[in-house]
Parts: structure tokens; C-alpha cells; sequence
């Protein structure tokens, strides 16, 4: 059994080396499923553009882009993970994964049962300062083995932060109702703040009740929440890019900026501006 990081040489982490990432992944996955230990963490610099293809885990995830914005696709649904957050995906999730723009990943893998209160769904968090040291701490340790000392406790410390990661509106899940998912199919490839009720269930020849009931019991939100969360899915990637925030603003469809900026605050808890600052900063003074 592999013991520590000896399938994976330094340069491993870098996928840009590699002309068979497939193959490397498919070493990764088999040697996780090997791994002993709660929890084990791993670092890799993926390209722009990169799709990981679906695959599973018999371990949890916790995705952080250190970096770059990740999007992860299940069949419930679709999740953001900008710079500054991580996804939690629990074992045995089917899930694939698109890099926007280069990415620094840093993924701890943890055993379903390696402490209690562990999040049992899909779900997007903030990393807090204290998480995102332990992270970068955890990814210099020894892998794939029980750890004593200081590393123990690292670990152990890091396990016992993840239920306390608050949780950030970035999911987007999808209906099951193949017309429904049909509709939101289509906002997302054109989003716009204007959509209303009475609108989709004339398409889908609902009542606006019957609609309203049904799209809040197969995703968990009103039509408004959706709608203001994939507008957040299209806009979190340009500001990244550093796009003009009228342009982006105008773009989805709102009327003004400042109502476009209520929105992102109201969702996210910052200004556009001040939201992109701090995860700039962030990187520089942990970089």
C-alpha cells in the first residue's frame, strides 16, 4: 500500500506536465481508496479550461480554490466555488469539475465517519482564516498515513472546523421536472433578472401556484432566490476576470448597477468591489 505522497513527485500537482491527465487522475483515485487516516489533503494547478470528467469518492471532499473559480456539476444541480470558498461534496456524490480561468486547488479527502456532525449534502462554504491555514498546513504533511503530534492535531483541528464553514449561496440546483430543468437550462445561458413566475409556468402550462410549489419542492428555493443565484454563477467569473462591474451589471440585464450591487450584497454580504478586494488580498497575503 503507498505510503505518504510517494506515488506523486513533486511536479505531480501540475497538471500541465502531464499528456495523459486522465491517467493521472485515475493513480489519484486509486490511491485514495488506499489512503489510511481520517483525512488527507492534496494539492494540484489545473489549467484554464480543464474539465475533470464525473467520477466519485468512497471519501468526502472539501474543494478549495485557493485561486480561480471552479464549477461543480452533479445531477442535483451546479455550485460556484470562487477564491476564498470550498465546496463540500460527500462520498459517493457523482460530480465533475470545469476550472474558469487557472486554478489553485487544494482538496482535503475525508472519511465518512471520521468525526460526527460532518455536513451530510452538497454545499458551497466560506473558509475562514483559521480554516485556510489549516489547509495549507495539512498539504505539507505526510499522506495517506495515521499522523501523531503535531500533524495529528492539524488534522484533527481541521476535521472538527468543517462543520463549523458557514454556508454561501452558490449552489444551483436544478429541478427534476425536465421542463423545469429545461427552463433554467436556458437562464443560465442567458441570465436575466427579469424572468417572472407567471412567465415559466406559461411555458410549462402551470398554474403560477402549481409552479411555484413545485419548483421550491425540487430545489429547495423560490424562483426569485434561483433566478438572483445563477445571475451570481454568471457575473463571480467576469468580475474575476476583471470586467468592468457596469459592463457586467448591463449585461444581465439589470436596470442600474446599484441594483445589481443590492443583489450581490444581499447574496453575498459585500459589495462587488469590496467582495473581489478581499479575495485579492487574501491571495497576496497567503501567497
Amino acid at each position: 500500500m503507498p505510503r505518504g505522497n510517494e506515488i506523486f513527485e513533486a511536479g505531480d500537482t501540475d497538471l500541465g506536465q502531464f499528456t495523459d491527465l486522465g491517467q493521472l487522475h485515475q493513480r489519484r483515485w486509486q490511491w485514495l481508496e488506499q489512503a489510511v487516516g481520517p483525512a488527507v489533503a492534496l494539492p494540484t494547478e489545473y489549467p484554464d479550461g480543464y474539465h475533470v470528467p464525473q467520477h466519485r469518492h468512497s471519501r468526502s471532499q472539501l474543494l478549495h480554490a485557493l485561486v480561480g473559480v471552479v464549477l461543480v456539476t452533479t445531477r442535483h444541480g451546479r455550485w460556484m466555488v470562487p477564491p476564498d470558498h470550498a465546496m463540500w461534496i460527500p462520498a459517493g456524490t457523482e460530480h465533475s469539475v470545469e476550472m474558469l480561468g487557472d486554478v489553485s486547488m487544494r482538496s482535503v479527502y475525508v472519511m465518512p465517519d471520521a468525526i460526527a456532525g460532518l455536513p451530510q449534502g452538497l454545499r458551497v462554504v466560506g473558509i475562514t482564516d483559521l480554516m485556510h491555514s489549516l489547509i495549507v498546513e495539512s498539504e505539507k504533511l505526510p499522506q495517506g498515513a495515521e499522523l501523531e503530534g503535531r500533524g495529528g492535531l492539524i488534522m484533527s483541528l481541521l476535521l472538527y472546523e468543517i462543520p463549523n464553514l458557514p454556508e454561501r449561496p452558490l449552489g444551483l440546483p436544478f429541478p427534476s421536472d425536465p421542463r423545469l430543468a429545461a427552463l433554467c437550462r436556458r437562464f443560465v445561458a442567458a441570465p436575466s433578472p427579469h424572468a417572472t413566475i407567471d412567465e415559466w409556468a406559461d411555458i410549462v402550462g402551470m398554474s403560477r401556484r402549481s409552479f411555484t410549489r413545485a419548483f421550491h419542492r425540487q430545489t429547495g428555493l423560490s424562483l426569485s432566490t434561483w433566478r438572483q443565484q445563477a445571475c451570481l454563477f454568471a457575473a463571480l467569473p467576469r468580475l474575476a476576470d476583471g470586467e468592468p462591474i457596469t459592463r457586467v451589471a448591463l449585461d444581465l440585464g439589470y436596470d442600474s448597477v446599484p441594483a445589481f450591487v443590492t443583489m450581490f450584497k444581499r447574496m453575498l454580504g459585500a459589495s462587488p468591489r469590496g467582495y473581489m478586494r478581499g479575495s485579492r488580498d487574501s491571495r497576496v497575503s497567503n501567497g
